[in-house]
């Protein structure tokens, strides 16, 4: 178990002195600053919206695609040479190629007599002849005579082209008109064949649906979707969604949505969709159709005393959306009010003004609706701003009786103002658990042991509170069907990963699935949290050995970020002897590096320190890299001092505090004596991205916060 109080180093000396944090959510409040440095809270932002330059975005520690990891181009061969599923020179057609069920998208065009590719039918390119075989084929291989006389491998040879885009026209035009065959190429011949894929789907769902989701697969369309049939059976429903996963799950995903049924059975919709990137293993030809631009809706989201993931899960089932749709610059605190941008995906901003009236209650509000061309990034925004009020405030229990408490207070800001604090990485980053910490199951992930990991993941804590009821009965029983009955709605990452389990079972590819369906800022922030707390232990070692001064083998960046993560693209340099000698550089420039596979380490005793503590938690020779969950953790350089912004505080005397009756906060300083109810204190300031305000908090006051 991770304990942090091991691992503390103060950067100045003062006294400091206690009080109470978190009273109640308005006792925390934390407003986004976005990349023109302006509070996302602002009303005017909507008007003066700001073009946000990418070299401006905050590089994160997360996943880039590597030459290494682009497939190598292949030889063609006719056992390679499917042209579904974008292999070889399928193209993209314009959605109104396609079939969809969902009312509310434009009305498709399958049911025309001619599939018209650039003007030209299936006729003009293939003649008259060949079209009229081909029509003889497919009548054969539709109606089962082909299987009937064991010829299930036929093939029928359609044409010879020479050039490519001859050879693209007729893949498109074939399928979309017999989407039950499949079209391959040798050297410059296309042959056609029965799709075994197909006739597969045709035993779970109607020829109707079988085409549809054919040629809605072919069509490339992003912005669109595909609806099978209401279907009550749960089963059968179960049945489909494994087809497209099995099939076509790099490119597909699925989702059920609930609808209209008897009330014993009700029915349910699986939409299916493209997943993002689909095209990302190869370049798209200059030919192909690049489909409608998909709808990008930003606003403010203002939360009370709610996770950032809950809210979003909330937002997508108002709006009929995945919560993958939704992205963010970063997860703001549960017990605190909070102001941030998110943009949702596939939402226009009329739909989303439609909705915003139902959407508002108490806890959750949007505003400040906009559009824009793009997702959010993490880590896409200047900062974040805190207002903070410490109630009860008062002197340590072994400090001078003598001493004033104004002057420890101001003391300590000033202090602190002037010097910063170390940029450990807060206790929310390792979660509050007792029993297992979010480190451990990113040190589990690291060693691609899944099922231990998903096994941490429903470690219960002491208690019998409904959630560790369920996550008790999920360990003893490993019944993910009834888990997820008992399991509270408002766990949404508890849930989504039964949902999983309890589709693809609790062996090692369903724990992979399960993972999986937890989105990708999610998995690796487990991984983030161990490379965390290898970080605040480098820190704390650094400082121990080293104390405030630059030695020789630190890395130091040349300027002082405005970001407070450095990416491993960024340039450190090692300081040299003749660095300390002459003094060019200061403790503020001094980084550490997050272990990954694309950083440097230190020229010093800290060289050593990162290999043996990676040997003692068995990660020797990692390449911390996770293929089985698309998890890639290049790494980065963090400053081993931050420094707050624009440091105010002011004193409320005792009449001047409102008492709040909501829950009585969290005790800092010896929580374990009475505390007096005295005199508060609000505090405001602004801190770089993943700069944590109890860290600071604690600098100041000199406590464990």
């Amino acid at each position: 178990m991770y304990d942090m109080e091991t691992v503390w180093c103060w950067v100045s000396d003062h006294v400091g002195f206690r009080g109470t944090i978190k009273n109640s959510p308005s006792d925390f409040v934390v407003t986004e600053i976005d990349m023109c440095g302006r509070l996302v809270n602002d009303v005017d932002c909507v008007r003066d919206t700001c073009t946000i330059d990418s070299s401006q975005l905050q590089p994160q520690p997360q996943p880039r695609p590597t030459p290494s990891k682009r497939p190598k181009k292949r030889e063609r061969s006719p056992a390679n040479d499917s042209e579904r599923a974008g292999v070889g020179e399928s193209t993209v057609i314009p959605s109104d190629a396609s079939l969809n069920t969902d009312p509310e998208l434009s009305e498709s065009s399958i049911n025309s007599p001619s599939v018209e590719v650039k003007g030209r039918s299936l006729e003009m390119l293939l003649g008259c002849s060949i079209a009229e075989s081909l029509e003889q084929f497919a009548s054969s291989a539709k109606g089962g005579s082909l299987a009937m006389e064991g010829k299930e491998e036929a093939t029928l040879l359609l044409v010879t082209f020479q050039e490519k885009g001859q050879r693209a026209s007729v893949h498109k035009a074939v399928r979309q008109r017999y989407p039950f065959l499949k079209t391959v190429t040798s050297s410059a011949e296309i042959r056609v064949r029965l799709d075994p894929q197909y006739s597969e789907l045709r035993q779970l769902v109607s020829e109707g649906e079988a085409d549809g989701l054919f040629r809605f697969l072919d069509s490339r369309d992003t912005s669109s979707k595909f609806s099978f049939q209401p279907d009550g059976n749960k089963e059968h429903r179960k049945a489909v969604h494994h087809f497209v996963s099995r099939y076509f799950g790099k490119l597909l995903e699925t989702k059920s949505f609930s609808g209209q049924g008897d009330g014993s059975r009700p029915d349910a919709v699986i939409t299916v969709r493209f997943r993002d990137k689909i095209n990302g293993s190869r370049k798209r030809a200059a030919h192909e159709y690049q489909g409608p631009s998909t709808p990008y809706t930003a606003f403010t989201l203002h939360k009370v005393n709610m996770e950032t993931l809950d809210a979003v899960a909330s937002l997508a089932s108002q709006l009929g959306v995945l919560p993958s749709d939704f992205s963010y610059a970063g997860i703001k605190d549960k017990k605190a009010d909070t102001s941030q941008t998110m943009v949702v995906k596939n939402v226009t901003i009329d739909k989303l003004k439609a909705k915003q009236s139902s959407i508002q209650n108490k806890d959750l509000k949007i505003y400040n609706l906009r559009t824009t061309t793009q997702h959010l990034r993490v880590g896409q925004l200047k900062g974040n701003h805190f207002s903070i009020i410490v109630r009860n405030v008062s002197k340590h229990l072994k400090d001078d009786p003598e001493a004033s408490l104004a002057e420890r207070v101001f003391g300590a800001i000033e202090n602190v103002k002037e010097r910063g604090f170390v940029n450990y990485y807060g206790p929310q980053r390792f979660g509050l658990g007792l029993n297992v910490q979010a480190d451990q199951i990113g040190l589990a992930l690291l060693k691609q042991n899944l099922v231990k990991a998903l096994h941490l993941f429903f470690t219960p804590e002491e208690g019998n509170d409904p959630v560790n009821k369920a996550k008790r009965h999920f360990i003893n029983t490993e019944d993910a069907k009834a888990t997820l009955a008992l399991m509270p709605e408002y766990k949404t990452r508890e849930r989504l990963v039964l949902r999983a389990l309890n589709r693809y079972g609790n062996s090692q590819e369903g724990c992979t699935r399960a993972w999986l369906s937890l989105p990708h800022y999610m998995r690796i922030l487990y991984v983030h949290s161990y490379c965390s707390k290898i970080w605040n232990e480098a820190a704390t070692f650094r400082l121990k050995t080293y104390d405030m001064h630059v030695v020789e083998g630190d890395l130091v960046t040349c300027d002082k970020p405005e970001q407070d993560l450095l990416s491993r693209n960024n340039q450190v340099h090692v300081v040299t002897a003749k660095d300390v000698e002459s003094g060019n550089y200061s403790i503020n420039q001094v980084v550490l590096p997050m272990p990954g596979n694309s950083i440097q380490y230190p020229s010093n005793k800290l060289t050593s320190w990162y290999q043996e503590a990676l040997v003692r938690d068995g990660l020797q020779g990692c390449r911390f890299r996770i293929p089985a969950l698309q998890l890639n953790v290049p790494g980065c350089y963090r400053p081993l001092l931050a420094l707050p912004r624009r440091l105010e505080c002011r004193w409320w005397e005792s009449e001047e505090v409102l008492c709040t009756k909501e829950e009585a906060g969290f005790a800092v300083g010896e929580p374990d004596q009475p505390l007096k109810t005295g005199d508060a204190l609000s505090l405001s300031f602004s801190l770089n991205p993943s700069n944590y305000a109890t860290v600071c908090l604690r600098e100041i006051m000199k406590c464990h916060v």
